[in-house]
C-alpha cells in the first residue's frame, strides 16, 4: 500500500471512520461489541481491511456534526450524504448507494405532485442539516421552509401545525404515512440522497484512492451484497460514477 495514502488515511495507525447514526439505512443495528452494524459500517470496514489496518468507528448523532468534526483529526473518512456546501471542505467520492427524497402530504391536500409543492403559503416541515435539506435549501424559491432537530421532531410539527407537505428519505415516509390514514406520498423524488465516503480536502492521494475503491466496490457487487446482507429496502446501488 502507497506509504503516502496510508498516512493521510491512518495517521494513527487505526482507520478512523465517523459514521451518521441518525441515518437508519445505512446503520441498521449493533455489533457485538456495541459498535455500529450496517452497510455504511460494512464499506467503512471493507476500506481498512484493503489498507491492511483495523477500523475504528466514531459515531455522530446527526450528519451535521460529523462533517463540521472534518480537519479536527476526530475521523479520518466520514460516511454521509455528498452535499455541494460540505464539499467545500470534505473530497467527497462519488456515491455508493442512492436514497430517494420526496414529500407526504395530509389527508385532503390538494397537492397531487412535486411540482406543485414549491408554491407560495406551502410550509414544508424538514430535519435540519440533512442533506436533503441542504438540496431543498438551495432550490426552494417559494415554499417556507420549517426546522425540526430530528427525523420525529418532523413528523411532529408536520402534524401539530398542520403543515402543508412533510420533506424526508422515502422509507421512513412509508413508516410515517401509515400512522396517519389519508396521507400520501407524492410520486417520483425532488432529489436522491448520495451516501458516499469524504476525508479531508488536503488529502489528495486518499481521496483519489477511496474514489477508486468506491467504483471497484459497486461494481463487483460489494454494495449490493451490503445492501442484501441488512436487508435495507429504500437503498440502492448508486451508478458508476
Amino acid at each position: 500500500m502507497n506509504q503516502t495514502i496510508l498516512a493521510q488515511l491512518a495517521p494513527t495507525g487505526v482507520l478512523r471512520a465517523g459514521i451518521n447514526m441518525s441515518n437508519f439505512l445505512l446503520v441498521t443495528g449493533r455489533g457485538p461489541n456495541g459498535e455500529p452494524d450496517g452497510v455504511s459500517p460494512g464499506m467503512a470496514r471493507a476500506v481498512a481491511e484493503r489498507l491492511g489496518i483495523p477500523v475504528q468507528y466514531v459515531p455522530f448523532p446527526k450528519p451535521g456534526e460529523l462533517a463540521d468534526a472534518v480537519g479536527t483529526g476526530v475521523w479520518d473518512i466520514g460516511l454521509i450524504g455528498a452535499e455541494p456546501q460540505r464539499a467545500e471542505k470534505i473530497a467527497f467520492t462519488a456515491a455508493y448507494a442512492e436514497i430517494e427524497a420526496t414529500y407526504m402530504v395530509p389527508p385532503g391536500s390538494p397537492i397531487t405532485s412535486i411540482d406543485e409543492v414549491d408554491r407560495p403559503g406551502v410550509r414544508i416541515s424538514v430535519t435540519a442539516r440533512a442533506a436533503y435539506e441542504l438540496w431543498l435549501a438551495r432550490n426552494i424559491k417559494h415554499a417556507t421552509l420549517v426546522h425540526s432537530d430530528s427525523l420525529d421532531g418532523s413528523m411532529k410539527l408536520f402534524v401539530e401545525h398542520g403543515l402543508e407537505a412533510l420533506a424526508g428519505l422515502k422509507p421512513k415516509l412509508l413508516t410515517d404515512v401509515a400512522t396517519m390514514p389519508g396521507a400520501r406520498i407524492l410520486d417520483g423524488q425532488f432529489s436522491a440522497v448520495q451516501q458516499a465516503i469524504g476525508t479531508a480536502r488536503a488529502n489528495s492521494e486518499a481521496a483519489a484512492f477511496l474514489a477508486a475503491f468506491v467504483e471497484e466496490a459497486k461494481a463487483s457487487g460489494l454494495v449490493a451484497r451490503l445492501i442484501a446482507q441488512h436487508q435495507v429496502r429504500g437503498l440502492s446501488v448508486a451508478p458508476p460514477a
